[in-house]
């Protein structure tokens, strides 16, 4: 067992984006004392994750070997920082509990997980839009200076869609709320009320306006329309000169001064944001009413003239004219967009140092773990994803399922619900459902060498792309909307049953409610997959078997299983990887160390595929189940990790085991696992 070079990617690409977090809270600007210190606080923990990071990559450097022939997996779980609290989920869940807490003592804003999400799309959006919109308006500039109508049309139609695509980012309630609380940052800033008592307040960075709204009507950037929820707000700092971080302890003992969550601010003027960003679209307006004034004047010169005045008209036309009327409002567009882009990223830069702020300690921890339990769950993912697409390659009705749906990756488990691996069940939870912020895209390979087909992941946590190379010729043998870069879509889906004794004590003695609502969501899941797959591609198209069981007959008996209180019900898993394989699915299987439980299940698989679907005699069927877990491939693969052909087990602990997952006699013992 190894780990396949994929695991590493996503952890090389966390160190340099906390260097851009560093980066861009340095430019956040001048700051009153409390939020300076904060800063401080969150640059001195953000250059320690950096180090780990860096620690950790420097160690894995050293593996160089690649290989995917892997369909089994130890469970994604992060089994160095141990399992004493529990796992992820559970983990994720208290901390969110207690974060507002924290932003109490901390004296920060509060903003919830959506907010803080939605802070980093829009820092991600804006910076993948602004260089695109100037890029664009060259080319619009280009096309007016060769004096190109088509060109132009097709520059314009294109700046046209990015600029307001990013105007239709910048709409958000967020960005406002952010920039009138950086602005209460500022030093000596005093609020304009302080209120004793705790109140219902509007949600940041709304107040109640009287009198005229003036903002201009747009077209494509409708009047702003405050929510009308309410909610308690959180409290900040005073932000008075001197001010400054309060510890736990006083936080305790002093009477905590509840006011609006963003100050109101005499000398702010609140509608300023709703102008500078609504000037983006002002300023396309001119640049298309500019391009359609050129249009006309050329379709006019296009009109029949006599012969005496065309050489005049030749002669006096200059290509550079469009280009020199274009320029101003281009370059004003251009000026526009940068502005609003600086303004609103060092908004969205607050409300992220307000989330690593009420995150100390713990939450650093969090996003570790997470990103571990991640990486191990992307790198299974990508190598069964290589694996089934070079399966697939000559069947159009898989290619066809591939782009129109996308593939379901089905995990099946067989963790317990008892002790330590309560946890990892609970990080392979978290993992797994991570998984579906991934999208696979397949490129043309430069070459054909080994380390030019490595897959290739980018983008940042909550939207993966894994570009996957592929050689020419069959690159080319792809259908077009593949070959054209569209994002090929998974429907990760967890089942997990116990089977050893540490399960009967859960069974028994203990709690299961974690495995039943895993098992139950995710039946969900499958059955939406199933659902839109119906929809989009014919069912003729998947693959035949020898049992002509109907797909939606097995998801009925799945979910009958699901509901049903049976001690190691294994059936769940073995129709699930049915249904997985008629769905065109990809298969994984994993325990603690994919190694002694995980061995027991892939032969069983194997052994029950060559009776299903290759007639094998039922007389054989243990005999060649036996042969499997004593020759085959799995107790080779227990002799590479503990250098002992013997699977961990003891007699004692296969007594629990269901019959069909015990080893043959002579296989086990006690051993290291």
């Amino acid at each position: 067992m190894g780990s396949i070079q994929d695991s590493f990617l996503p952890g090389k690409e966390h160190p340099s984006k906390f260097t851009e977090r560093v980066q861009d809270l340095k430019e956040l600007g001048e700051l009153s004392p409390h939020w300076d210190n904060l800063r401080k606080e969150v640059m001195t923990r953000y250059r320690g994750v950096i180090g780990s990071y860096q620690e950790t990559l420097a160690e894995l450097d050293k593996i160089t070997d690649a290989f995917y022939d892997i369909v089994t997996v130890g469970a994604p779980a992060a089994h160095f920082q141990g399992f004493k609290c529990g796992g992820l989920q559970r983990l994720l869940f208290r901390y969110e509990a207690e974060k507002k807490s924290f932003s109490t003592a901390y004296q920060c804003i509060y903003y919830s997980p959506e907010h803080t999400a939605k802070a980093q799309e829009v820092l991600s959006t804006m910076s993948l839009l602004q260089p695109l919109i100037t890029s664009l308006a060259d080319q619009l500039l280009q096309a007016a200076h060769e004096h190109s109508s088509p060109g132009l049309r097709d520059a314009l139609k294109s700046l046209s869609d990015k600029t307001e695509q990013f105007v239709h980012t910048l709409k958000d309630e967020l960005v406002k709320s952010a920039l009138l609380a950086l602005h209460a940052a500022r030093p000596g800033y005093v609020s304009k009320s302080q209120r004793q008592t705790p109140v219902q307040g509007h949600h940041p960075g709304y107040t109640g306006q009287d009198g005229d709204q003036n903002q201009s009507r747009v077209q494509g950037v409708p009047a702003h329309n405050p929510p009308t929820s309410t909610t308690e707000s959180p409290v900040v700092c005073n932000n008075v000169e001197g001010s400054q971080t309060v510890t736990g302890g006083e936080a305790e003992q002093a009477p905590v001064k509840h006011q609006d969550s963003i100050p109101h601010h005499k000398e702010y003027d609140e509608e300023e944001w709703d102008r500078v960003w609504a000037n983006v679209a002002k300023c396309l307006n001119c640049v298309i009413a500019m391009v359609d004034k050129l249009q006309e004047e050329d379709n006019r010169k296009q009109e029949p003239v006599p012969e005496q005045q065309l050489a005049d008209v030749i002669t006096s036309h200059n290509p550079g004219d469009w280009r020199e009327q274009l320029c101003p409002v281009v370059t004003r567009l251009k000026d526009c967009v940068m502005e609003v882009m600086e303004r609103a990223k060092r908004a969205m830069t607050f409300v992220l140092l307000q989330e690593a702020a009420c995150s100390i300690p713990q939450g650093f921890l969090l996003q570790q773990r997470r990103d571990v339990v991640f990486s191990q769950a992307l790198a299974a993912l990508a190598c069964g994803f290589v694996m089934r697409l070079y399966a697939g390659m000559e069947d159009k009705d898989f290619l066809r399922q591939l782009h129109q749906v996308g593939l379901v990756a089905q995990f099946e488990s067989l963790l317990s619900t008892y002790s330590e691996e309560i946890g990892m069940l609970e990080d392979m939870e978290v993992g797994i459902s991570d998984l579906q912020k991934v999208v696979f895209v397949i490129t043309q390979a430069k070459t054909e060498e080994r380390s030019e087909l490595q897959p290739l992941v980018c983008g940042r946590r909550d939207h993966i792309t894994v570009e996957v190379p592929l050689p020419q010729l069959i690159f080319q043998s792809l259908p077009e909307e593949i070959k054209e870069g569209r994002p090929l879509r998974v429907f990760p889906v967890l089942f997990n049953v116990g089977i050893n004794e540490q399960q009967t004590i859960a069974e028994r003695f203990g709690d299961i409610s974690l495995q039943e609502r895993i098992n139950q969501r995710n039946f969900e899941i499958l059955e939406a997959y199933y659902k839109l797959l119906s929809e989009k591609v014919p069912l003729e198209c998947l693959p035949c078997f020898q049992t002509q069981t109907d797909i939606k007959e097995l998801l009925e008996t799945l979910g009958q299983n699901v509901v049903t209180k049976k001690r190691k019900n294994v059936e769940i898993l073995w129709i699930a990887g049915t249904i997985c394989r008629r769905l065109n699915g990809i298969r994984f299987t994993s325990c603690k160390s994919a190694k002694d439980r995980t061995s027991m299940s892939v032969t069983l698989e194997q052994c029950a595929l060559l009776r299903d679907e290759h007639q094998l005699s039922k007389d054989f069927f243990i005999r060649a189940l036996d042969c499997m877990r004593r020759e085959g491939c799995r107790i080779e693969n227990v002799q590479k990790n503990i250098r002992c052909r013997k699977y961990a087990f003891n007699m004692l602990q296969l007594m629990a085991f269901p019959k069909c997952y015990r080893p043959p006699e002579g296989t086990y013992g006690k051993v290291d696992s």
